[in-house]
């Protein structure tokens, strides 16, 4: 299969390991991975926040940019098959809001267009485990670890057990239940700015539950989770590392793929 990345602008600006181990991941179970140029932010802060027209742009941008992957080769397009992003939020923001916003702000042509595109975008894991079909990727993490379940990937998209599922099939691994794991963890992007009192109080109880696991790893699929998550965790010098799901199922040693 053919694969048209979707990096997120926050892999791209801050954590450009988790757009890299998705790569060695799927091209260890054999697919081909292309980088669609001109990608960039898919609008999600500013439609969270209710800038809406200011949305617009980088909703068509993205439309543009992975319809044109979607296109067939002969075409002059990528000849992706699908689009996936290690991303929940980024996710739900292609497949809920784009095509909303797009027909809120009278551009019914653009909003369908986005609902095609939409309906050929994956999670990571919803690719893996309903499109590829695959629930042991041949990876190895002997370390203990729990997982977060991100508010978008939970509530907007519903994943329910596949991260988990893919995690368990991970050789070495020591997986152990977070407790009140569907509780937000407090981020909700600008919501930790405007909010920071409340936030706080979210990351202390997420903090506290992760730390009564034992686990030597937090992991979840959202690196802006992770982000708030590991950043509390650093600084109470936890000795807890925040590790997104890609580089646990890349397997230990994967930057040697690139």
């Amino acid at each position: 299969m053919r694969v048209a990345l979707f990096a997120t602008c926050l892999a791209d600006a801050l954590f450009p390991r988790v757009a890299q181990a998705s790569v060695v991941l799927l091209e260890r179970l054999g697919h081909q991975v292309v980088f669609p140029a001109g990608q960039t932010c898919c609008g999600q802060m500013h439609v969270n926040t209710g800038y809406r027209p200011e949305a617009l742009p980088l909703i068509r941008n993205h439309v543009e940019v992975f319809e044109r992957a979607l296109t067939r080769i002969e075409e002059g397009g990528d000849g992706a098959d699908v689009v996936v992003a290690p991303s929940g939020s980024c996710t739900a923001s292609a497949r809920h809001q784009h095509a909303d916003v797009a027909r809120r702000l009278g551009e019914p042509a653009l909003a369908r267009r986005a609902e095609a595109v939409a309906g050929k975008t994956y999670e990571l894991s919803e690719l893996l485990v309903d499109v590829l079909g695959v629930t042991d990727v041949g990876a190895r993490f002997p370390h203990r670890v729990t997982y977060h379940p991100t508010c978008h990937s939970l509530r907007l998209l519903r994943v329910g057990e596949r991260p988990l599922r893919l995690l368990r099939g991970v050789a070495g691994i020591d997986l152990v239940e977070l407790p009140d794991a569907e509780q937000c963890c407090g981020f909700g992007g600008t919501f930790a700015v405007k909010n920071a009192e409340v936030s706080s109080a979210m990351l202390a109880d997420k903090m506290a539950a992760v730390q009564a696991t034992g686990a030597e790893v937090i992991t979840a699929g959202d690196a802006s989770c992770l982000m708030h998550i590991g950043g509390g965790l650093s600084r109470l010098r936890a000795g807890v590392r925040a590790v997104h799901f890609a580089e646990i199922l890349a397997g230990e040693g994967w930057e040697a793929a690139l």
